[in-house]
Protein backbone atom coordinates (compact mmCIF):
# COMPACT_ATOMS: atom_id res chain seq x y z
CA UNK A 1 0.00 0.00 0.00
CA UNK A 2 1.29 3.79 -0.89
CA UNK A 3 1.86 5.89 2.02
CA UNK A 4 -0.28 8.27 0.35
CA UNK A 5 -3.47 5.93 1.86
CA UNK A 6 -1.62 5.56 5.10
CA UNK A 7 -3.77 8.18 6.82
CA UNK A 8 -4.11 6.24 10.60
CA UNK A 9 -4.19 8.65 13.56
CA UNK A 10 -4.23 8.05 16.85
CA UNK A 11 -5.40 10.22 20.42
CA UNK A 12 -2.72 11.21 22.96
CA UNK A 13 -4.77 7.89 24.95
CA UNK A 14 -3.51 5.87 21.95
CA UNK A 15 -7.31 5.38 20.85
CA UNK A 16 -8.23 5.70 17.16
CA UNK A 17 -9.55 8.97 15.84
CA UNK A 18 -12.07 9.83 13.08
CA UNK A 19 -11.40 10.64 9.49
CA UNK A 20 -9.20 13.71 8.77
CA UNK A 21 -10.34 16.21 6.45
CA UNK A 22 -9.16 15.80 2.96
CA UNK A 23 -10.04 12.00 3.10
CA UNK A 24 -12.71 10.67 0.70
CA UNK A 25 -14.97 9.15 3.77
CA UNK A 26 -18.57 10.79 4.22
CA UNK A 27 -18.40 13.79 6.68
CA UNK A 28 -19.41 13.31 10.11
CA UNK A 29 -23.54 13.89 11.07
CA UNK A 30 -23.34 17.62 12.02
CA UNK A 31 -23.97 18.46 15.14
CA UNK A 32 -28.02 18.65 14.46
CA UNK A 33 -28.57 15.50 13.35
CA UNK A 34 -28.65 12.16 15.37
CA UNK A 35 -26.56 8.94 14.50
CA UNK A 36 -28.41 5.76 13.92
CA UNK A 37 -26.77 4.65 17.41
CA UNK A 38 -26.22 5.08 20.78
CA UNK A 39 -22.65 5.74 22.15
CA UNK A 40 -21.63 2.09 23.96
CA UNK A 41 -19.19 1.41 26.46
CA UNK A 42 -16.37 -0.54 24.83
CA UNK A 43 -12.53 -0.84 24.66
CA UNK A 44 -11.72 2.28 22.02
CA UNK A 45 -15.05 3.25 21.06
CA UNK A 46 -15.00 6.04 18.50
CA UNK A 47 -17.59 6.95 16.02
CA UNK A 48 -16.45 7.81 12.56
CA UNK A 49 -19.74 8.22 10.95
CA UNK A 50 -23.59 8.55 11.45
CA UNK A 51 -23.33 4.77 9.80
CA UNK A 52 -20.31 3.35 11.08
CA UNK A 53 -18.08 3.00 14.47
CA UNK A 54 -14.86 1.11 15.93
CA UNK A 55 -13.54 -0.43 18.98
CA UNK A 56 -11.21 -2.65 20.22
CA UNK A 57 -11.35 -6.22 21.27
CA UNK A 58 -14.74 -7.55 21.32
CA UNK A 59 -16.32 -10.51 23.40
CA UNK A 60 -19.21 -12.64 22.23
CA UNK A 61 -20.78 -11.37 25.75
CA UNK A 62 -20.75 -7.91 24.42
CA UNK A 63 -23.29 -8.80 21.76
CA UNK A 64 -26.15 -8.42 22.83
CA UNK A 65 -25.11 -4.77 24.17
CA UNK A 66 -24.30 -3.74 20.65
CA UNK A 67 -27.51 -5.13 19.35
CA UNK A 68 -28.99 -2.88 22.10
CA UNK A 69 -26.87 0.25 21.54
CA UNK A 70 -28.77 -0.01 18.01
CA UNK A 71 -26.06 -1.61 15.30
CA UNK A 72 -27.18 -4.22 12.81
CA UNK A 73 -23.51 -5.41 11.75
CA UNK A 74 -20.57 -6.19 13.17
CA UNK A 75 -17.33 -6.79 10.94
CA UNK A 76 -14.26 -8.67 12.67
CA UNK A 77 -10.45 -7.43 11.49
CA UNK A 78 -8.60 -9.01 13.56
CA UNK A 79 -7.13 -12.38 12.93
CA UNK A 80 -8.09 -15.44 15.46
CA UNK A 81 -4.71 -15.84 17.67
CA UNK A 82 -3.35 -12.60 17.26
CA UNK A 83 -4.16 -11.97 21.01
CA UNK A 84 -3.03 -15.16 22.02
CA UNK A 85 -5.54 -17.93 23.45
CA UNK A 86 -6.82 -15.45 25.29
CA UNK A 87 -8.78 -13.93 22.46
CA UNK A 88 -12.03 -15.20 21.98
CA UNK A 89 -12.34 -17.01 18.09
CA UNK A 90 -14.20 -15.09 15.55
CA UNK A 91 -16.53 -18.37 15.29
CA UNK A 92 -17.65 -17.68 18.92
CA UNK A 93 -18.32 -14.26 18.87
CA UNK A 94 -20.21 -15.36 15.36
CA UNK A 95 -22.63 -17.40 17.29
CA UNK A 96 -23.34 -14.74 19.84
CA UNK A 97 -23.70 -12.18 17.19
CA UNK A 98 -26.24 -14.80 14.79
CA UNK A 99 -27.54 -15.19 18.64
CA UNK A 100 -28.62 -11.36 19.09
CA UNK A 101 -29.91 -11.00 15.12
CA UNK A 102 -26.47 -9.04 14.34
CA UNK A 103 -25.20 -9.55 10.44
CA UNK A 104 -21.60 -10.89 11.01
CA UNK A 105 -18.38 -10.91 8.61
CA UNK A 106 -14.67 -12.01 9.93
CA UNK A 107 -12.51 -10.45 7.59
CA UNK A 108 -9.08 -10.81 9.56
CA UNK A 109 -6.39 -7.85 8.50
CA UNK A 110 -2.91 -8.02 9.41
CA UNK A 111 -1.72 -4.50 10.29
CA UNK A 112 1.40 -4.44 9.23
CA UNK A 113 0.66 -6.81 5.58
CA UNK A 114 -2.88 -3.94 5.23
CA UNK A 115 -3.16 -3.87 1.02
CA UNK A 116 -6.18 -1.54 -0.82
CA UNK A 117 -7.23 -5.33 -1.63
CA UNK A 118 -8.68 -5.01 2.04
CA UNK A 119 -9.64 -1.32 2.35
CA UNK A 120 -11.69 -2.07 -0.88
CA UNK A 121 -13.08 -5.34 0.96
CA UNK A 122 -13.94 -3.50 3.98
CA UNK A 123 -15.65 -1.02 1.70
CA UNK A 124 -17.80 -3.54 0.17
CA UNK A 125 -18.99 -5.04 3.49
CA UNK A 126 -20.04 -1.57 4.63
CA UNK A 127 -22.03 -0.75 1.23
CA UNK A 128 -23.47 -4.30 1.91
CA UNK A 129 -24.42 -4.74 5.39
CA UNK A 130 -27.43 -3.39 7.19
CA UNK A 131 -26.03 -0.03 9.18
CA UNK A 132 -25.55 0.78 11.60
CA UNK A 133 -22.08 -0.89 11.29
CA UNK A 134 -19.84 -1.48 14.45
CA UNK A 135 -16.11 -2.85 13.61
CA UNK A 136 -13.73 -3.95 15.39
CA UNK A 137 -9.67 -4.91 15.89
CA UNK A 138 -7.20 -5.22 18.63
CA UNK A 139 -7.79 -0.96 19.21
CA UNK A 140 -9.66 -0.28 16.41
CA UNK A 141 -7.13 1.34 14.78
CA UNK A 142 -6.82 -1.21 12.11
CA UNK A 143 -10.79 -0.72 11.27
CA UNK A 144 -10.23 3.33 11.25
CA UNK A 145 -7.56 2.84 8.45
CA UNK A 146 -9.22 0.53 6.61
CA UNK A 147 -12.32 3.07 6.76
CA UNK A 148 -10.06 6.14 5.41
CA UNK A 149 -8.00 4.67 2.94
CA UNK A 150 -10.34 4.43 0.53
Amino acid sequence: MSNSHQTSHTGSDGSAEGPQSGTSSPAMPSSGESSAYQFIELPFFAALHSSLAVAGQLSPGDMAAIREAGFSSVINNRPDGEGGPSQPSHSDIKAAADAVGLHYVYQPVISSQMTMDDVHRFHEHLEALPKPVLAFCRTGTRCTRLFQAR
